[in-house]
């Protein structure tokens, strides 16, 4: 089944075996083994977890400011990177230790997990991220016999 994708040869046989069993996978794995390698560990990060649904990106980015750098969500990938201009052409530097060289970060999210807002303090960019569960996902049982066209009409019916 997943052996004519070009992520399929990465990945051990274990989880070849456990995506047998695995429906609408296809996606998420393409995002995930065809990203563009990172940058080199610059700048570092820690990612943490707080609780269920929460998740924390750092980034320590000491030596830029806000106008300097850009965050953006596409097709489920959350990139963060610094714009064009990141030093005016009139400063002169007598000794430059503190690095501000150009950077872009990727992380491929989860199709459930949101990226709630971003704030710099002190050196450290800091992302949160909420997994956030929509009704179809989350547990329900379902009649035999009863076509999801009549389920549709039952929920029309209770929110008209």
């Amino acid at each position: 089944m997943y052996t004519q994708m070009n992520w399929s040869a990465h990945l051990p046989t274990e989880f070849n075996k456990a995506l047998e069993k695995a429906v609408g996978f296809e996606r998420m794995l393409d995002r995930l083994f065809t990203q563009p390698t990172a940058s080199g560990g610059y700048p570092p990060y820690n990612l943490r977890k707080e609780g269920d649904y929460t998740y924390i990106l750092e980034l320590a980015v000491a030596g830029f400011s806000e106008d300097q750098l850009e965050i953006k969500v596409e097709d489920g990938v959350l990139t963060v990177g610094t714009v064009k201009d990141l030093e005016p052409a009139e400063m002169e530097f007598v000794h430059k230790g503190i690095a501000t060289r150009a950077f872009t970060r990727k992380f491929t999210l989860s199709d459930d997990l949101v990226v709630q807002g971003a704030e710099m303090k002190n050196g450290m960019l800091t992302i949160t991220m909420e997994r956030i569960i929509p009704e179809e996902k989350k547990p329900r049982v379902i009649k035999i016999g009863e076509s999801s066209q009549k389920q549709k009409t039952k929920k029309e019916l209770l929110q008209g």
